[in-house]
């Protein structure tokens, strides 16, 4: 009687999947092994000998041929090691439609039974089974893309409202729970600023946007400094560039493209510099003469110096060398210059000098520039500049203001004249056809002149109102400058004058010619406007504060 148990018993395979790691914490596959253990206690002679869990995999995404338990369950059906495949619902197979039904199929071809606690044994004796095979697994495809759709809408909202939906905790913040609760009614965690990782973000931001760090200079000097990450380790150069490329500094959270407002509790980092550090990596990628690639030399020039006889750029260079003193002391010596690479490769062709001294010529270049931040610190307040730049835009909307009445007048002018043409057909008019057809003409043209100068008014406004804001931003970024250079770092220093500064061309004898980035005409045009007697008074002791080229001659 034994012997014939053994033989009839039926052997089981289990299998178990969960799309994602959190419904394992969730309990669903100890669920769906109870459920499955249940059912084969149900019948008879039945035997589970092997199970099978996927955690984490998805039945829509992930095709059949990449989940190594079907291929392992598929390989072993081959040899017969098994008779019946149960799963907790057939949608644990899979939900593609254009894959699943056909891997079912497959094991019923091939001896295997599949069966579903909930919807019972899966068969293909007729046409209607295969029929309603794959109509299951079409409705399983489409319920999985109307979750996706629902999951994704829902985030998009929980992201425009400002909560955080999972993930990294971003450093700088953490998460902490006020109230809020999921569709489980399990408690949810938002982001909160954590003060002191939050310092270490502004530190970041203003090593790399004022002093000219990069991630790697930056990673030595936090770790220098015995600054870590969550996790007690070193802040890598991976996650500084993330940092600084994350809008979530300024208090926008972000999921795909999908963002909040600008949450003020959330922010670190003002929206302008962030938008200014953004700036300067892009220009660090495409356009190197705008600012240095790092500011660990130093020379106060790198890239923008220029020779002024051949036009060719000068490159720095440094050499060493050993001086010994009467004691007997050995002192190592490191000289820089600055050196014209045309010149050394093609003697004869440049009459300039083959070098300049690195002190010396930086040392006139920042005589200069100290020179400028003193004009430009004496220059007319951000009051006055802000009232001449009202005044211009003002100007430009009482003109395209004038464009829109003169039109309105002419169109009111054409609409009589059509009238009058209705009159001179019945006979009720006293103007002559001629006369009527020519004033008819004219104001026709003249209104299509107006409308074209009203489209050229409008384009200059648009601009004149660019111009000023550019203009007002501008003046806050040289004052600015013009505050700090004097007492700041020489990285710092080295950052003002890479924007401050865009050419400097250098003669024999260190005659120098200085180029600057920052477009004065607004301001020398704001100097030569009607001014109030003070103001007027004080200019007379100043010279122009601002030149689009200065000239040294040593």
């Amino acid at each position: 009687m034994l012997e014939e148990l053994i033989t009839t018993a039926r052997r089981v395979y289990c299998l178990y999947r969960v799309s994602t790691l959190g419904q394992v914490e969730k309990d669903d596959i100890p669920m769906q092994k109870e459920a499955c253990r249940e059912f084969v206690q149900q019948h008879p002679g039945w035997e589970i000998v092997k199970e099978f869990s996927e955690k984490g995999v998805s039945g829509f995404k992930v095709s059949a041929k990449d989940r190594d338990a079907v291929q392992e369950i598929q390989r072993d059906a081959l040899q017969n090691k098994f008779d019946i495949l149960l799963v907790f619902m057939f949608d644990r197979l899979g939900r593609r439609e254009d894959e699943t039904p056909f891997v079912v199929e497959w094991f019923a071809k091939n001896g295997i039974e599949v069966w579903s606690v909930k919807e019972g044994q899966q068969r293909f004796d007729t046409h209607v089974d295969k029929l309603l095979n794959y109509i299951r697994y079409w409705q399983a495809s489409g319920e999985s893309i109307k979750t996706s759709v629902r999951t994704k809408t829902r985030m998009e909202q929980l992201t425009k409202e400002g909560c955080f939906t999972g993930g990294v905790v971003p450093f700088g913040y953490r998460l902490e729970h006020k109230g809020r609760t999921n569709k489980r009614n399990q408690d949810v965690g938002d982001l909160v600023v954590d003060p002191d990782e939050a310092e270490i973000v502004k530190l970041i931001f203003q090593k790399y946007l004022y002093e000219g760090y990069g991630a790697q200079r930056l990673c030595r000097y936090l770790t220098e400094q015995g600054i870590k990450n969550k996790k007690g380790r070193n802040i890598p150069t991976t996650s500084i560039n993330r940092i600084i490329k994350n809008p979530i500094y300024t208090g926008v959270i972000r999921n795909g493209d999908s963002q909040s407002d600008v949450l003020t509790d959330l922010q670190i980092i003002d929206e302008e510099t962030f938008e200014k550090a953004q700036q300067l990596m892009e220009k660090r990628v495409t356009r190197h003469n705008d600012v240095p690639l790092n500011t660990k030399g130093r020379s106060l020039l790198v890239g923008n110096i220029y020779c002024g006889h051949c036009g060719g750029r000068l490159t720095l260079t440094t050499s060493g060398r050993k001086r010994v003193r009467k004691d007997g002391t050995v002192i190592r010596e490191t000289r820089a210059r600055y050196q014209c690479h045309y010149n050394i490769r093609h003697p004869g062709e440049c009459d300039g000098q083959s070098g300049y001294g690195v002190e010396k010529l930086d040392k006139l270049v920042d005589q200069i520039i100290r020179i400028q931040l003193g004009r430009i610190w004496s220059a007319p307040s951000q009051e006055l500049i802000a009232k001449q730049q009202a005044k211009e835009v003002d100007l430009a909307k009482s003109k395209l203001n004038l464009l829109n009445e003169q039109y309105r007048q002419k169109q009111r002018e054409y609409q009589d004249l059509r009238a009058e043409t209705i009159k001179v057909i019945q006979g009720n008019s006293r103007l002559n056809v001629d006369l009527l057809n020519s004033l008819v003409a004219e104001t026709s043209e003249q209104i299509k002149q107006l409308s074209w100068q009203i489209q050229t008014a409008t384009a200059e406004l648009e601009e004149t109102v660019q111009s000023a804001s550019q203009v007002l931003r501008e003046y806050d970024q040289l004052i600015g400058w013009a505050e700090m250079y004097d007492n700041c770092t020489f990285e710092a220093k080295k950052m003002i004058v890479a924007q401050f500064v865009k050419e400097v061309h250098v003669r024999r004898d260190y005659e120098i010619d200085i180029e600057f980035n920052v477009s004065f005409e607004e301001f020398q045009a704001l100097y030569l406007d009607k001014e109030p007697e003070e103001i007027r008074g004080r200019r007379n002791d100043t010279v122009l504060a601002m030149e689009t080229k200065t000239r040294q001659v040593v």
